[in-house]
This record gives structure tokens, sequence and C-alpha cells, in this order.
């Protein structure tokens, strides 16, 4: 077997395995990426990239067929259609210019990517089963970065096959199913289910617990849960899929009472949820501390054993692609001799629902048990001019702040294109902002934006335009 020298073995070709070897290319270090799939992982071949892709597509036509009957601003579209095999080679074309952009930015900083699966031997030896088949081979590295990803959670009365799939499948559809049944009502289930019920199938969603997108509190989810029901989407909470019926064109489920129903399904998404991807490829060999299924790490993304790292979702939540992506940076330099920690004040997370949201920091809730004394002020966008202009005057932003010295601890916004506010919030709380200082910051009207002022200035006591 060829045995190679590498200082740094990434294994995961994801945002956070690509980003660390850019960034060890960058500093000097001799790098080797192991990728068994395609170069940008999940999110940029069968995630993040891909769905809010379909989200466009399904929400222009979506608005298309509205202009079909009749449009306040004034337009009309006459019997409107969708070629989906279209829509998918668009999308992908998307991922494909993407994906080769990363291979290039590997090529240009100097590092070694090999297409195969690796199986770790010890904390400094991996082996490799190139892709093409040919000869396996043995890696020798000083340090070896661990950036495996995840991978969906199944059901055990629904395995994937057949009417029954996943996200990934999802995100290529060759045929509209009539009747579409989403298990699952946290962000990827709601987000799918949104694009197929533009797109025109009937869709359903099940939801073992009480009430939708658990992870954000009722006050944001309301603008999400009425967007759904104008949409014509069915949720039913506090039901559990028990697995297809017989005939295997129905959804068996049971309520909080125990009876038994069936739900009608042409095509079922089952979407409950992704887990670190820790297994299948010898890591347990390193006996490496663990949290659950998750790799333990460190301040440095440090494991248990010396010169092993771990990033990204591997680690546990919160499984964002730009946690991974800075915490690969942070790896590369602090291996090129640089001090480094990652204590983030706050990462922002978007739902790219109708409406999106987006939460950054503190939530009231979570500020509360944290034994903080905080006032919150929301803004809608009701009043905001740029948001009417759009359409879009449904949801509103929201602060929290600390009641002694006023220094912001959070930021939650609810409506159309609040995404790109994070990076407004984020910044906000990684530089140790108070109230006054969004405040008497002058922001450009007419945008989005300048509910983010007003909400300060509302939790200041002299909102100006509400």
């Amino acid at each position: 077997m060829e045995t190679l020298q590498t200082t740094l073995l990434i294994i995961g070709g994801g945002p956070g395995g690509y980003v660390a070897a850019i960034r060890a290319g960058q500093l000097g270090i001799t790098t080797t990426l192991i990728e068994g799939e395609q170069l940008g992982g999940t999110c940029l071949n069968i995630g993040c990239i891909p769905s809010k892709a379909l989200i466009h597509a399904a929400e222009a036509f979506h608005q298309t067929c509205h202009y079909a009957g009749k449009s306040p601003l004034g337009i009309q579209v006459d019997a409107p259609r969708i070629d989906l095999t279209q829509t998918v080679r668009w999308k992908d074309g998307i991922v494909r210019r993407l994906t080769q952009g990363v291979a290039a930015l590997l090529k240009k900083n100097g590092v070694t990517v090999i297409k195969g699966w690796a199986r770790v031997v010890d904390g400094k030896t991996v082996e490799v089963q190139p892709a093409n088949a040919a000869a396996a081979q043995r890696i020798v590295c000083e340090h070896l970065l661990l950036a495996t990803g995840s991978s969906e959670v199944t059901l055990p009365g629904l395995p994937f096959g057949g009417r029954v799939i996943s996200s990934t499948q999802a995100l290529s559809p060759t045929t509209l199913p009539k009747r579409m049944v989403v298990v699952g009502a946290g962000y990827i289930g709601l987000e799918l289910g949104i694009v197929y019920r533009k797109l025109g199938a009937e869709v359903t969603v099940v939801e073992a617990l009480e009430r939708i997108l658990p992870i954000y509190d009722e006050e944001l989810v309301k603008p999400v849960a009425a967007s759904l029901r104008k949409l014509g989407v069915q949720v039913l909470l506090g039901c559990k899929v028990r697995g297809l019926n017989a005939a295997g064109d129905a959804v068996q489920l049971s309520n909080a009472s125990g009876e038994i129903s069936e739900l009608p399904a042409d095509q079922v998404l089952v979407a409950i949820g992704r887990a670190p991807r820790s297994q299948g490829f010898g890591l347990e060999s390193l006996l490496l501390d663990m949290n659950g299924r998750a790799v333990k790490i460190d301040d440095q993304c440090k494991t248990s054993m010396r010169n092993v790292w771990a990033i990204g979702d591997v680690t546990g939540e919160p499984m964002l692609a730009h946690r991974a992506m800075a915490q690969g940076e942070l790896v590369a330099e602090i291996i090129a001799g640089k001090r480094r920690r990652f204590a983030p004040a706050a990462i922002a997370a978007v739902c790219f629902t109708d409406p999106e949201i987006v939460v950054a920091g503190q939530m009231p809730q979570q500020a509360a048990l944290a034994g903080l004394d905080c006032i919150q002020a929301s803004f809608p966008f009701a009043a905001n001019g740029r948001a009417m202009t759009l359409e879009a005057g449904d949801g509103f932003v929201r602060v929290v702040a600390r009641r002694d010295n006023h220094r912001i601890v959070g930021w939650q916004a609810v409506g159309i294109g609040v995404s790109e506010l994070s990076t407004a919030f984020s910044h906000s709380l990684e530089m140790g902002a108070c109230l006054e200082d969004v405040a008497a910051t002058i922001h450009a009207h007419p945008t989005l934006g300048e509910a983010v002022q007003e909400a300060a200035l509302r939790a200041l006591g002299h909102a100006l335009h509400i």
C-alpha cells in the first residue's frame, strides 16, 4: 500500500473542511483533503445552496400564479406553468459552478485533494479507498482534522425508498406529487414543504410536538403559521407517524389519544433532523471523548487526543455551515502558530421559510433563564415603508438588551428578506453595541434595516414611526 505524508489531513470537504484546507494552504501548511463525494459537502450540494435555489424558483412561480389573478400591482399573466426539469437543471448549474470554484481555490492554494473514502487507523494514520477503485492509500499526518458533517435522521417505520424520500431526493424532483406528506415541522420540513406547495402540490405537515418550529418562541412563529394557512398547507400537530399502510399509499398516524388514522400520500418527505456523522469510518478506534454521537471539543476545536481536531456538524449543535467555516479557519491558524479561540458573541441562524426567521444571540426567554434583567422592543414591518413597497408588511424586528447598561444581547426578526439583516445583528453583538449605538446610527431610507434602528429606539422609549 502506498504511503503518503502530509502535515494536515482533513476528512470531509464540506464548508468546514474546504475552508480549513484553503486557509492552511494560504499559511503554507502542507494539506491533504479527503472527500468521498462532491466538494462542498451537504451544504453546497444537497442542502443550503440547492434548497435556496428551489425556494427562489418556487416563490417566482407562486408570484406568477398570483399575477394570473387580480394583482394590486396591475400585473397580469396568462396560464403560468413550470418546467421542473429546467428548474432542476438551473439549480444544478449553480451547484456545479460553486463546486468548481471550491476546487479551483483548493488547487490555487496547493491543497492535495483525494476523492475517496477514509478510514481512521489511529490519530496519525488514515487509509483511503479512492473513488476510482484504484489501490488503497495510507496517509500519515501530523494533524488530523475531522470535518465529516452530519447525516439525515431516519424513522424506523419509514425507511427511505419508494414513496419515502429524504431532503436530498426532494431537492431534485422529476415530477410533482399531487399529495405530499412532510414528517417534521422543523426548518427543513417547512422550507421544503412550502416549496412543494408553491409549486402546486397538496402538502400536509405532521409534527409530533404541539407546535411548529419549536426552537423559536411563539411570537416569531406566528407569521409563519399564518403564511402556512394562507398557502393552504395543512399542519397536524401532536401526531406521530407509525409508517405506511399495507397498500403503501397512505401514512398511518396516531394522535395524543392513541387513535389511529390514515393520511393519503403520493410522496412522503422525512425531515426530522440531522445527526453527527461520527460512525462508519473507524473513528471509534480513537476512543475520543464524545457528547452522544457528537465529538467533544474545547474552545480551540481540539478533541481529547493531541493533534486531532474536529469542526462543524460532527461536533454537534449548532449545525450551521458558517460555524463550521469559522472553526475551520481557526484550526488552520492555530496549527500555523497563531493564538486563536472559538468564542463568538453570537452565531446568527436563519430559517428560510415564508416569511424568513433570523435569530442572533439570546431570545427573551433565554436571557431570563440566564438570569439577565432585560428589556425588549419590537418594530413591525407594517410601519416600514420599504416593506410595504415589497408587499411584505408582516413580521417585525425585535431587540433584547440588558436593563442596567443597555448592552444588546439578542436580535430576532421575522419577515420577507430578513435573512439579510443577520449581518447587522451579528456585528452589533460581536462589537458589544448598546441600544444607543444602534439608535444613533443613521440607517438608509427606505430599507428594511430601518426597522433595526426603530427597534432600538423603541427600547429606549422614543421610536419615531410608531
